[in-house]
């Protein structure tokens, strides 16, 4: 056996609205708050009743032009700091009450950052009440005649309205009055106003609405929600009382207190927004229904912040609830069909601040409703820019209803179900300045959003005027049973009206027959009541005469009645027919102005396009002009610099060319004057006597007496110790050609005039000439020899071994001429300093001495590294 499978239902849509319904703007407001004492600079000007003007602090950056940038915001109606609670509420709140009463659902909220006067404008201070007691006072003013008996509307979990009879209502009234007296243990009686409010709902002006159906009776229920951290709560729900601790569950009592459980929205079958298992309280008067709103404002949340002593840190919501039904054709009762209940509600809500916390100092639970207060502000910005997108720019995008609880509740407000009115609660102070500026963004914004106009509701088909019928015809009856002697106070007791009509008959005399023969007391028995027969006649003839002159009273009354509203029927089918014409122009000319909006917007935004790309130019300009003019002062810089320096250099150059000049000149006033010695040495030999030559030294006397047997000796060079070895001769380019009979040779040797690496890879042995002039100004020519070793690094170094002077002498004769002579030559100091005496610029190649050599520091060089191969 196959189971059967339940399908789900499909779901109705909701019926879509004409495409020709008329919209409304949202209505937005600016009320701007007092400067407190303590703050001394204010940022908010108010220009005339429907603009503001924001500017900058003092301590804020300005312009390029040096000027303070200042915006101007409109608004429908601008409130400023002298204007009352009583204005605000009779330009705002005070339409919203009329179109409740008539049947159509609205919205307001006030909207502002932390410390603007948000809950001052919806709750009030004593002695100025806010918007919400003057809505239930001017509700209560306009319906009090017509309420009806409490418990006669009861409300149903599915956000509906039913209707009870008189005696399930009286039962209802007596059980719900039997439960609050065992509750409190008290006997009902008037309850007194708490002095917390009292001032706030005493309001003396009585405003009422004009035009109330007064063949409707209503009821008023009320209901208060908070919106904490994106959760739902119901601030009217009792706590659970526990028998045995009644107190444990109270705030601020117990540390242990449970918070009420968390709400769900649901949706009706109309498609309407509610709060699920939310206590919808039933109220009679003003100060029954503001004491059922005190009592659930002290639960709501509220801390204590570094902007604001009494910060909300929740969204709250204060639902007026009005439910109405047309009386029965009689007049008396209420008409027992539940279609013909119309079911209208005013919501009144009171943001949370926005508020950053780098100003709060907020920090664990504060920060954390902060961020949530932040975020569902956000969500609902962002649905109002998508409704704005999707108005202007003709496109379908989905709104993000579902994002926060506050924008899903209301989300048929913004689809047309109501009017929406918002309140911009700004506070002038310069520190709230940039708050104020999104705020004043936001708003501007919101105003371009269109909201379709809710529907009339439908016209009951009885008769109008039926309870003041009803009215009538009581106080007929009970003028006539005054007259007879009957009550006065309006109330015909059938009991009474029998008493009377009896007493109004002829006595019966006494029935007793005393004797058989009594021929007297029947026949008296007979006339009176034949004289009550015939008075009972008369009465029911006369009353026959008035129900037929009361009913033709009725029939012309009604006659009156129908030609009148025949009449009004024609006059308001004319009114309809040029309403119809008017609303086609109306229409005609809203799609006009639209599309005149549109080309002025498009404009607008192409002007915005082209003022962007000035300016953007403008800035390309100003950046290319800073930086041409940047680059011109480089290059001045440059080229002063490169002046500097090229004369600088000139300098250096003509003075280094000045000293090079100099030193040549000296080491040829060196070489002329070694030539001139040496001439005037040879010319003093020549013209020396051949008796005053010295005499020859020992060792050529040695010699000459030594065997002739003995080789002779090469005279002019001297043989090498190591003539088998390959050795670089490095002779500096400076370096003069003596005439001394001992000159080096060294066969097979390398000359260079600079030492250099590959010359000493190939030789075994260095050899370096070195010249200079000794302390008695006669030449003096060193051989300094080493040894060539390689290094680690791949290079070559040299360690000096030995060194071979070569010394040239004047003889003893001429060593006056000599010195004499000497006061001509240039000054060694000069001459020491030459190319040709520096040993260090003459060889480049590392040099080591051995240990124990009498070289000095001047002989120690490294070696070059030896240059690697790629």
């Amino acid at each position: 056996m196959m189971k059967q499978t339940r399908t789900k239902p499909p779901r109705r849509h909701a019926p879509k609205k004409p495409s020709n319904q008329q919209k409304d703007p949202v209505g937005v407001y600016c009320r701007v708050r007092p400067l407190s004492p303590s703050d001394q600079e204010c940022c908010i000007e108010v220009i005339n009743e429907t603009t503001v003007q924001l500017h900058q602090p003092d301590g804020c950056k300005v312009n390029r032009n040096g000027e303070y940038k200042e915006t101007q915001y409109s608004f429908k109606k601008v409130f400023g700091t002298l204007q009352t609670q009583k204005d605000l509420f009779d330009f705002v709140a005070k339409p919203l009450v009329e179109d409740l009463i008539r049947g159509k659902n609205g919205l307001l909220f006030t909207y502002g950052v932390t410390g603007s006067g948000k809950t001052y404008t919806m709750t009030g201070s004593p002695g100025q009440g806010g918007l919400l007691p003057r809505c239930l006072s001017m509700i209560f003013n306009s319906i009090s005649r017509f309420q009806a008996k409490k418990y006669t509307f009861k409300t149903d979990d599915k956000n509906g309205i039913e209707i009870q009879n008189e005696v399930d209502a009286l039962l209802e009234r007596q059980r719900r009055e039997a439960q609050t007296q065992v509750a409190t243990r008290t006997p009902m009686r008037q309850r007194m106003v708490e002095p917390e409010f009292a001032d706030m709902i005493n309001i003396e002006d009585n405003c009422n609405v004009e035009e109330v159906d007064e063949d409707s009776v209503y009821s008023v229920f009320v209901s208060y929600i908070e919106i904490y951290n994106n959760y739902m709560y119901d601030l009217l729900e009792e706590a659970a009382i526990d028998p045995i601790r009644p107190k444990w569950n109270t705030p601020g009592k117990n540390v242990e207190f449970i918070p009420p459980q968390s709400k769900i929205l649901r949706e009706d079958q109309h498609h309407n927004m509610y709060v699920a298992g939310c206590t919808e309280v039933e109220v009679k008067t003003t100060e029954e229904a503001f004491d059922v709103f005190w009592k659930g404002q002290k639960r709501r949340r509220i801390a204590n912040t570094t902007l604001n002593r009494e910060s909300s840190r929740s969204h709250s919501v204060f639902m007026i609830k009005l439910a109405q039904a047309p009386l029965d054709a009689d007049g008396d009762n209420v008409l027992q069909e539940k279609e013909q209940v119309t079911v209208s509600q005013l919501s009144l809500v009171d943001l949370a601040g926005s508020e950053r916390t780098n100003r709060t100092k907020a920090e664990g639970n504060r920060l954390r409703e902060a961020g949530n207060i932040n975020q569902s502000l956000m969500t609902l910005r962002t649905c109002i820019e998508i409704l704005r997108e999707n108005q202007m720019c003709g496109t379908n995008k989905m709104v993000p209803y579902r994002d926060s609880k506050l924008t899903h509740m209301f989300k048929n407000y913004f689809d047309g179900e109501g009017k929406v009115r918002m309140i911009v609660c700004v506070n002038p102070k310069a520190d709230d300045h940039e708050e104020s500026l999104q705020v004043m963004r936001f708003a501007e914004m919101t105003q371009e959003v269109e909201i379709a106009r809710p529907v009339d509701k439908p016209i009951c088909g009885l008769t109008p005027g039926r309870r003041y019928r009803n009215q009538a015809f009581k106080d007929e009856l009970s003028r006539r049973l005054e007259d007879r002697g009957g009550p006065v106070n309006g109330e015909v007791d059938e009991q009474a009206v029998i008493e009377m009509l009896i007493q109004s008959f002829p006595p019966i005399p006494s029935c007793e027959l005393l004797d058989v023969n009594d021929d007297m007391t029947l026949p008296q028995i007979i006339e009176a009541l034949e004289k009550r027969r015939r008075i009972r006649q008369m009465m029911a003839e006369e009353f026959n005469k008035s129900v037929v002159s009361f009913r033709g009273m009725l029939h012309e009354l009604n006659g009156v009645v129908n030609a009148k509203d025949n009449l009004a029927q024609g006059r308001m089918s004319e009114k309809e027919r040029a309403i119809m014409s008017q609303k086609s122009e109306i229409e005609r000319l809203e799609k006009k102005v639209k599309t005149l909006e549109y080309k002025i917007d498009i404009l607008e935004k192409t002007t915005t396009i082209y003022e962007e790309e000035k300016r953007t130019l403008q800035n390309d300009l100003e950046s290319q002009s800073q930086k041409l003019h940047r680059q011109l002062s480089d290059k001045r810089r440059l080229e002063s610099r490169i002046n500097g320096m090229v004369a600088e250099n000139a300098v250096k150059w003509e003075k280094e060319c000045e000293r090079r000049v100099a030193a040549k000149q000296i080491e040829m006033q060196n070489k002329l004057w070694v030539k001139d010695e040496k001439l005037k040495q040879l010319k003093a030999i020549v013209t020396e006597s051949k008796g005053d030559r010295p005499e020859r030294p020992s060792r050529e006397r040695d010699r000459e007496r030594e065997p002739k047997t003995v080789p002779p000796v090469h005279t002019r060079h001297r043989r090498s110790r190591s003539a088998g070895e390959r050795w670089v001769d490095h002779k500096p380019s400076g370096s003069l050609e003596t005439d001394t009979v001992m000159q080096p040779h060294v066969p097979n040797a390398i000359k260079v005039s600079v030492a250099s690496e590959k010359a000493l890879a190939k030789c075994d042995k260095y050899m370096l000439t070195h010249q200079q002039l000794a302390s008695d100004g006669e030449m003096e020519t060193k051989l300094i020899k080493g040894d060539v070793f390689r290094t680690r690094g791949g290079g070559q170094s040299v360690q000096f071994t030995d060194i071979e002077t070569l010394r040239q002498e004047s003889p003893p004769g001429n060593g006056r001429k000599r010195r004499s002579s000497e006061t001509n030559r240039p000054p060694l100091a000069e001459s020491t300093e030459s190319e040709w005496t520096d040993v260090e610029t003459r060889c480049s190649v590392a040099m080591e001495m051995r240990a124990g050599s009498n070289l000095g520091p001047g002989y120690q060089h490294h070696a070059l590294p030896k240059r690697r191969k790629p």
